[in-house]
């Protein structure tokens, strides 16, 4: 499968943006889908997760409340609404498909597939 995140960009603390991941091929059902990120000079970061139906999430405590993940299979497409920015959540910011594992597995290596990231910004 092939990811295409998108939605990025520069926003003030407080503010909200909202990611998209479109992903190509039949399957994308079949796959639990993953927010990641990575600010400069920091290891990748799990994010947010969902399930292959998108009945269930789980989110790290670091954006919990704050960030929902979403899916839409009828579009192959998962987002990640973004509320209450801070500038410790500027990151390039990755999607990611996981074949195999649970949602509840946060390691990068769990994941099979990787969109091509996105920045997102926010000041103080």
């Amino acid at each position: 499968v092939q990811l295409q995140a998108s939605g990025g960009g520069l926003v003030q603390a407080g503010g909200s943006l909202r990611l998209s991941c479109a992903a190509s091929g039949r399957t994308f059902s079949s796959y639990v889908m993953g927010w990641f990120r990575q600010a400069p000079g920091k290891d990748r970061e799990f994010v947010a997760a969902i399930s292959r139906s998108g009945g269930s999430t789980y989110y790290a405590d670091s954006v919990k409340g704050r960030f929902t993940i979403s899916r839409d299979n009828a579009e192959n497409t998962v987002y990640l609404q973004m509320n209450s920015l801070k500038p410790e959540d500027t990151a390039v910011y990755y999607c990611a498909a996981n074949a195999l594992f649970s949602l509840s597995a946060t390691y990068r290596a769990d994941y099979d597939y990787w969109g091509q990231g996105t920045q997102v910004t926010v000041s103080s």
